[in-house]
C-alpha cells in the first residue's frame, strides 16, 4: 500500500508539473488590462471617483507580470467603492467552502428558533480556525446538499455549484459569489435578513480566530486599529496547478470592508500566496490612506507548500484525518 500510495504522489507530482509547464489561457496580467474598446473600470465609487480610479490603476499594478487566473472583488461601505475583475470565472473553492457551510449551519439554527447545538459549535469552530477536514466533512453531511441549495438561492448567489459525491473542496464559485457570502456576515444590503446580529457576530469570530500559520493571504497590508476576519483555501490539482484563495471582512477605524481573491494556474502554493497579498495590500493601502500597515507579506520561508487537504490527491485516496 505504502508504495502504492508512492507510486500516485510521484504521478500526480509529473502530472502536475506538464500541467504547469503549459500555457495558461488567460493570464493574470491579460486580465489585469482593460478590454479593448471597453470603459467599463475595474472599481467604482460614486463618493469618491479619484479612490476608484487610483485602485483600478494600484490593483492591475499588483497583477503585473503575474502567471495564473486572478478574480478580485471588493467592497467598502463608507465610500461604496466596489472593484470587480473577473468575477464570474469560476474555481474550485477547496477550503474556502468552509464559510459556506458556517453560515448554512447558522441559518438553518436561525430558522429552527434554536441556538446552535454542542455537536455543531464542535465542527464549526475547528472547521474555520484550523480548516479542520474532518469536521467540516461532518457538517457537509449533517447539512446536506438540498438545505446548502437553499441557502445558497437565499444568499442570491448566481454561480456557485456544490462540490459533487460529498467532495466540498470542489464546490464550484466565483468571486462574486464569495463577496455575496461575505456580506451574509457583514449585514450587507442583500443579505440583510439571512442571519441576525448574534449569528453574525458568532461567524466573524470564529474567522477572526484563524490560527497564526494560516493568517496569509487578504490581510497583507491591512493596517494598525483593522481586524479581519478570513478564510483561505490552497490546492493543488493535476490541471490549473494551485488554486490560492483568500477571503476576508475586514473592520475598524469606522469602516467595513470586504476582499476576496482567487485563483489558479500557480506553479507554487508560495506563488499564489505572493500574487494574493500583492493585491491586498494594494486594497488596504488605499482604503487607509496614511495609516501605517500592521501586517506585511508572510515570508515564504513561513508558507507551507501542504495542501488544505479538502481534497485528497488525484490518483490516491487520502484519509485528510491523517
Amino acid at each position: 500500500m505504502a508504495s502504492h500510495l508512492r507510486n500516485c504522489r510521484a504521478a500526480f507530482a509529473a502530472a502536475l508539473t506538464t500541467a504547469l509547464l503549459a500555457p495558461i489561457p488567460v493570464t493574470a496580467a491579460e486580465a489585469s488590462r482593460p478590454q479593448q474598446g471597453s470603459s467599463a473600470a475595474l472599481c467604482t465609487a460614486d463618493q469618491d471617483r479619484t479612490l476608484a480610479a487610483r485602485m483600478s490603476k494600484d490593483i492591475r499594478a499588483a497583477l503585473s507580470s503575474r502567471a495564473g487566473s486572478v478574480s478580485v472583488a471588493v467592497h467598502d461601505t463608507r465610500t461604496g467603492l466596489a472593484c470587480h475583475l473577473a468575477a464570474n470565472r469560476r474555481y474550485d473553492a477547496a477550503s474556502v467552502t468552509k464559510v459556506l457551510m458556517m453560515e448554512a449551519a447558522l441559518r438553518r439554527a436561525q430558522e429552527w428558533s434554536r441556538n446552535l447545538t454542542a455537536w455543531e459549535r464542535r465542527r464549526i469552530r475547528p472547521m474555520i480556525t484550523t480548516s479542520d477536514n474532518t469536521a467540516a466533512g461532518r457538517l457537509w453531511n449533517d447539512l446536506g446538499h438540498p438545505y446548502l441549495n437553499r441557502f445558497l438561492r437565499r444568499v442570491g448567489t448566481t454561480s456557485t455549484t456544490l462540490g459533487p459525491y460529498g467532495r466540498w473542496g470542489l464546490t464550484r464559485t466565483t468571486a462574486a459569489d464569495q463577496m455575496r457570502l461575505l456580506g451574509v456576515l457583514t449585514g450587507a444590503r442583500h443579505a440583510r435578513d439571512v442571519l441576525k446580529e448574534r449569528a453574525r457576530a458568532y461567524g466573524l469570530r470564529q474567522m477572526a480566530d484563524v490560527r497564526r500559520d494560516q493568517r496569509w493571504g487578504v490581510p497583507a497590508g491591512m493596517p494598525h486599529g483593522v481586524r479581519a476576519h478570513l478564510k483561505n483555501g490552497w490546492l493543488p490539482r493535476a490541471t490549473l496547478g494551485w488554486r490560492v484563495h483568500s477571503v476576508g471582512v475586514f473592520k475598524g477605524a469606522g469602516r467595513t470592508y470586504r476582499i476576496v481573491v482567487l485563483s489558479h494556474g500557480n506553479p507554487t502554493m508560495a506563488y499564489g500566496v505572493r500574487t494574493v497579498e500583492r493585491i491586498a495590500q494594494a486594497v488596504h493601502r488605499g482604503l487607509n490612506k496614511g495609516r501605517a500597515a500592521g501586517q506585511g507579506l508572510t515570508p515564504e520561508s513561513e508558507i507551507s507548500e501542504v495542501p488544505d487537504g479538502s481534497v485528497e490527491p488525484d490518483g490516491e485516496t487520502w484519509d485528510p484525518a491523517a
